[in-house]
């Protein structure tokens, strides 16, 4: 069934009764030509690109619970393309490109919304910092602006600018960033895979990975033995578990990041702000709740839940910042695992086991790359080949030290990216 204004209508007046199911629940054959493991953003929008972009269809998705219910629904659903070295500033950018075109492909309303972002810097350093990154991301075609103490005041009129510790001196405006549904992304590509042929195979955990005489051959799950001659493994925090089934060991450590929303209020909060002294970044949703997160929990996990003494570490950063939220409720919390690479920056790339192939390593920046990352690793288990915009993410720049990003600059530990 496509959407429409006309069939949101019509369904209304007829109680709901007529909307078919989005796709389709299978069970699994005995042999695809490629299998994804992973049914969150990234591997939904691989099948996707897959069919859509190389006209293949014999592809199948694996996911060990319900379609979407990993990262993809456990993030503060921020889009944007404000990074700033080589590899990531021209994926980053090619991602957002995607989104910007994204409702209109799927035919689905992602309520991607293009409100803004607003990167606060609170010293001269940061401002040279943010002056340097807003360049970066202008030479690579998008949108940046530096703003003065006066700019963000005229934009972002609620916050606290005087604090003695960390006091406001501007911010770096990236107009084409925002927000996303994130469980809509997911439900689109998820639509968009199977209406194109795609096999979506849910409650299906692997448990084995097949490989004779170097080359991979199939995986086992919980509903049988399936037979491939490409797999592709896109599990975010649990890439280290997956791989480890192949008899691989990665540069990945899974951490807990936690996020927050409240109460349900009257539209104050038009951007995406994010502190740089406290790691605090909020938006509003449109149901009125502010979404917000802030550091890791700093310790390796596969728990999707948070700690309390990281939660009022998040909360004492955001009154910092916006004091008049102190009387908000917050409604619930929730963690995701992320996959923390050393460098900050993530891993799209074949293995050293023929038809074997790694997505992995996004740390925080999994959510924004979701078309980015579907289209480039559809490329690249398509063709074997690097999709251009992710040339850099390469597994091997661990092993040898060539080819490190660190978009963060905070060195070779997984805990501070």
């Amino acid at each position: 069934m496509r959407y429409s204004g006309l069939q949101v209508l019509a369904q209304g007046l007829l109680g709901n009764r007529g909307w078919t199911p989005a796709w389709r629940d299978p069970d699994p054959k005995p042999a695809y030509d490629i299998l994804i493991i992973g049914g969150g953003g990234h591997g939904l929008a691989t099948a996707f690109y897959l069919a859509k972009e190389h006209g293949l269809t014999n592809i199948a998705v694996l996911e060990k619970g319900y379609l979407g219910g990993g990262n993809v629904g456990r993030n503060t659903t921020i889009v944007r393309a404000n990074y700033g070295l080589p590899g990531n500033s021209e994926f980053y950018s090619h991602s957002l490109k995607l989104w910007e075109q994204l409702e209109s492909e799927l035919n689905y309303n992602v309520m991607h919304s293009q409100r803004g972002i607003i990167n606060l810097f609170h010293s001269d350093g940061q401002r040279d910092a943010y002056a340097r990154r807003g360049n970066a991301m202008i030479n690579q075609g998008d949108d940046a602006i530096l703003l003065d103490n006066a700019g963000c005041r005229k934009l972002l009129p609620y916050l606290d600018y005087d604090q003695t510790r960390f006091p406001i001196y501007g911010g770096l405006y990236h107009p084409r960033g925002g927000t996303a549904r994130h469980d809509a992304v997911a439900w689109g590509f998820a639509r968009g895979a199977d209406t194109r042929g795609v096999d979506l195979i849910q409650n299906c955990e692997v448990t084995g990975i097949d490989i004779e005489n170097g080359a991979v051959t199939g995986v086992q799950t919980t509903r049988g033995a399936i037979k491939a001659k490409k797999v592709g493994i896109v599990v975010a925090g649990r890439s280290s578990q997956v791989a480890a089934m192949a008899g691989m060991r990665l540069p990945i450590e899974s951490h807990v990041l936690q996020a927050f929303v409240t109460e349900g209020l009257k539209p104050c909060l038009d951007h995406v702000v994010t502190y740089g002294m406290g790691h605090f970044y909020v938006s509003q949703s449109d149901k009125g709740g502010l979404v917000f997160g802030g550091d890791l929990d700093f310790y390796a996990s596969y728990a999707a839940r948070g700690n309390l003494p990281m939660a009022e570490h998040v909360m004492e950063a955001g009154l910092t910042l916006m004091p008049m939220i102190g009387k908000a409720k917050v409604l619930r919390s929730w963690g995701g695992i992320m996959d923390m690479s050393p460098d900050g920056s993530p891993v799209i790339d074949k293995t050293h086991i023929d038809g074997l192939y790694l997505n992995c390593g996004w740390c925080y920046g999994g959510f924004k790359a979701v078309p980015g990352s579907g289209f480039s690793f559809a490329h690249l288990i398509a063709t074997d080949r690097p999709h251009a915009p992710a040339a850099r993410y390469r597994l091997d720049r661990f092993l040898t030290g060539r080819g490190l990003m660190d978009e963060e600059a905070t060195g070779s530990q997984h805990n501070l990216h």
